[in-house]
């Protein structure tokens, strides 16, 4: 089974500062129907204006994972981490027993624009964890480079839960074909471009919710950013 979820379908917040498309249920948006994929509990697409971000607030027991398309996002946490994402990082926090973090834009002329993405855990009430690293094009062109997983394979980020996380660029003849669990779940979500999953046409925004599905192909891409989750059923 695969379901296809269009861009303009998501959930919208527009703050001023914060612009974000809410691939499921998350803050004042609520779709009963999509409360998640998964372990997959949200994909917020922001955007967040210059000189301007999130205050300092908390989170339990959830594994957080930022990956920056444009611009910078300045991190602050309790734990005692001042960094800066730039596109092509991926970071990850481990939000365990409890941790609170700010993120900010403080460019004055360029808007940050990232995702947001929780997974959650396999175990709970954890010491809280940090963890970034840069994955370039080169790693990512033509294939899907794993870039967060539980154990940190091939060079991914750690993640606390029984998630897998790949992230690919394609254009014109690149393709990935890979083997799915039909006992998992997949999704993917077209950060930008144009790219044909199991032959269906997605577009940027767009997402493939897969279940009960052996392979997944992606081919006939248009400059197309993908990410790719292989999830809990």
């Amino acid at each position: 089974m695969m379901k296809i979820r269009r861009s303009e379908a998501r959930g919208y917040a527009d703050h001023g500062w914060l612009k974000s498309f809410h691939s499921f249920s998350f803050a004042e948006y609520f779709d009963p129907a999509w409360m998640g994929w998964g372990n997959l509990r949200v994909i917020n697409e922001d955007r967040i204006a210059p000189g301007t971000g999130f205050g300092t607030h908390g989170h339990r027991d959830m594994e957080i994972i930022s990956y920056v398309l444009q611009g910078n996002l300045a991190h602050k946490d309790s734990m005692g981490n001042v960094k800066g994402i730039p596109p092509g990082d991926v970071q990850r926090m481990s939000a365990g027993s409890g941790v609170r973090h700010s993120e900010f834009n403080h460019a004055p002329d360029q808007t940050t624009h990232f995702l947001q993405i929780w997974i959650e855990p396999n175990v709970t009430g954890i010491e809280p964890g940090y963890e970034q690293k840069s994955f370039g094009p080169d790693q990512k062109r033509g294939k899907l480079r794993l870039v967060a997983s539980n154990g940190g394979a091939e060079g991914s980020v750690h993640i606390n839960a029984d998630a897998s996380m790949y992230a690919g660029l394609f254009d014109g003849t690149e393709e990935a074909r890979i083997e799915l669990n039909p006992a998992r779940k997949a999704y993917v979500h077209l950060v930008r471009g144009e790219i044909e999953v199991n032959g269906e046409t997605l577009k940027g925004g767009d997402a493939a919710v897969l279940a009960e599905e052996g392979q997944l192909h992606l081919a006939n891409a248009k400059d197309a950013e993908v990410l790719v989750f292989d999830l809990v059923a």
